[in-house]
């Protein structure tokens, strides 16, 4: 692939510079993408077997299965019990994985946590399992590639800024990073959280900062604020997810004065079934 691109966005009056990883590829986009990287480079004939598990509607989930459709692997991934709405819905990326293959299995939600603690028992040398969201030591590798684009292109800035599901991009990014500081905020959990999911992959460098938002969010409720910012962007000219970037982009807004690049993570497939429970919820909307 070639460098993802640098554009410039005005927000209330002020510029920001985006790394557009969004553009990498409808599926394989964003921080999945890097996170993924060790993986798309590795050849077809080494693995067979992909396990995953999380969310259905985890844009993770939808990257893994494009990878294995592109490296013609089988992709195993399992989940919780499915709502009928859910199984029904097409325009979501749960309906998008099912076309690139994905064989989806639903565990018993009594029995989830400690099914998916065994997955790594007896795996043969051509499977490997994927944890939930992608946060894995290999991931690594990919964000030394997208640190080393950024130095060679030279944005003229010290401050980057991505948001965190389980924090694995914005660790890696800044350990790769040091002389950048690097803004995030929790998007699942608390800052606490947060900082735990990060320490189980490395220690926290101290260039890494996590931003507290100012109110407290449940991921993937629906919220007014989120939505308002979400239209700011997209009249600013790009398009970003309604999960993960609002909160960030409102705690950038409010609490820091730097020139930033914010690293976009993708996920805007995910927007299609975020946007009807938008219109469902506040019906002014529409």
């Amino acid at each position: 692939m070639t460098t993802s691109p640098i554009s410039k966005i005005i927000l209330e009056g002020r510029e920001f510079l985006v790394k557009r990883d969004d553009l990498i590829d409808p599926y394989l986009a964003g921080n999945k993408y890097r996170k993924l990287y060790a993986l798309l480079t590795t050849p077809k004939e080494q693995l067979n077997t992909i396990i995953s598990y999380g969310g259905t509607q985890s844009n993770a989930m939808l990257a893994i299965a494009a990878m294995c459709k592109k490296k013609g692997w089988k992709f195993f991934y399992y989940t919780k019990p499915l709502s009928s709405f859910l199984k029904r819905d097409k325009s979501a990326n749960y309906a998008d994985a099912l076309c690139l293959g994905m064989q989806h299995i639903e565990i018993e939600e009594n029995m989830y946590r400690e099914f998916i603690s065994t997955l790594r028992f007896n795996l043969d040398k051509k499977t490997v399992v994927i944890d939930q969201g992608g946060a894995d030591v290999s991931a690594k590798a990919g964000l030394e590639v997208l640190a080393q684009e950024i130095r060679e292109q030279n944005p003229n800035v010290k401050v980057l800024a991505t948001p965190s599901g389980t924090g694995t991009t914005a660790l890696f990014l800044a350990l790769a990073l040091p002389e950048y500081i690097v803004y995030t905020t929790p998007s699942v959990g608390d800052i606490e959280y947060l900082k735990e999911q990060m320490r189980a992959l490395h220690r926290l460098p101290k260039n890494l900062i996590i931003l507290k938002p100012k109110k407290k969010y449940h991921f993937a409720k629906p919220y007014r604020e989120f939505y308002e910012m979400y239209m700011k962007l997209l009249n600013a000219g790009i398009e970003f997810d309604l999960l993960y970037a609002p909160s960030l982009w409102i705690a950038l807004l409010e609490q820091i004065e730097e020139k930033v690049l914010y690293i976009h993570s993708g996920g805007v497939s995910g927007n299609r079934s975020m946007l009807e429970r938008y219109f469902k919820k506040f019906k002014e909307l529409t």
